[in-house]
């Protein structure tokens, strides 16, 4: 659609250029921006000229550029990419899961960010499932010229809203080594076949037995269960059915969001105790 307000673009080429005068935002790939309108911006800060590496393997982890396309993240957890999976990066099999997760058509895939899509912090966003999922670390570079780090279940702080201040910019998210060695999976519902996600459940059991199992989409923030094992049927149910933050919506209620939530927990930690990883897609 056209976004009558705009009227300057620039693309930005150092961190300089990254200092913004009134009215101007930061754009990645541009897909929710260009989607409706917006009012009070008058112009675009492209972050691509900047050159980011998409994907970086370091002894710590995976970095990935919040200007990395989610394509490219996925082509790269699928094995086609220029860049190799380290042998025993087991998560990453759920990178295409959460891809799947998000209600786009390849063509959005091949333009949104992975950062314009956690920035943007909808309950339902798929690199957010994913992010808080393998406890990635959000690096953020603040207008005075320094650097934060928070993780991303912290910098979600609502439907639609982040800590991120005025003028503070996702650089990258970095996900550490221990958690891309776990057993993953992912699993969620919604109420139509190609619907949005009305609930999504990911869970892990990392290589020292501790489990991390997280909800997104039915909560308004994303919401992380810790264990020092994998827990049983009923401390889970009980867990999920009090977590905070089930919220009402056309695309399904704050009961019925509870409900499911607490089977896909149930059915994700019997597939994590059988060792599996994957997905599954179910219709209400």
């Amino acid at each position: 659609m056209d976004v009558t307000s705009v009227a300057s673009f620039r693309t930005a080429r150092t961190r300089a250029d990254l200092v913004l005068a009134p009215g101007e935002v930061v754009l990645g790939g541009g897909t929710w921006l260009m989607s409706e309108p917006q009012p009070g911006t008058t112009g675009f800060v492209d972050l691509t000229g900047l050159g980011w590496p998409d994907l970086e393997v370091t002894d710590d982890g995976l970095r990935v550029a919040a200007t990395c396309s989610i394509a490219t993240l996925r082509a790269w957890a699928e094995g086609r990419g220029p860049l190799a999976v380290p042998a025993g990066w087991t998560a990453v099999a759920m990178v295409p899961d959460a891809v799947d997760a998000l209600l786009a058509s390849f063509k959005i895939w091949n333009t949104a960010t992975v950062g314009g899509n956690v920035c943007r912090a909808f309950p339902a966003a798929a690199m957010v499932s994913l992010a808080v999922a393998l406890d990635a670390v959000a690096e953020v570079w603040t207008p005075d010229g320094g650097t934060r780090r928070t993780p991303v279940e912290r910098l979600v702080t609502g439907a639609g809203t982040t800590d991120l201040a005025p003028g503070e910019v996702l650089r990258a998210l970095e996900i550490p080594a221990t958690a891309l060695r776990s057993r993953a999976g992912l699993r969620k519902i919604a109420l139509a076949e190609l619907g949005r996600s009305g609930a999504v459940a990911t869970g892990r059991v990392d290589p020292d037995g501790a489990a991390v199992l997280t909800l997104t989409a039915a909560v308004v923030r994303p919401v992380v269960l810790r264990y020092a094992a994998l827990p049983d049927a009923a401390t889970l149910a009980a867990d999920v059915a009090d977590a905070p933050g089930y919220y009402t919506d056309p695309l399904g209620a704050a009961d019925w969001r509870r409900g499911v939530s607490v089977v896909l927990a149930e059915r994700l930690r019997r597939d994590l105790a059988g060792a599996p990883t994957g997905t599954v897609e179910e219709t209400a």
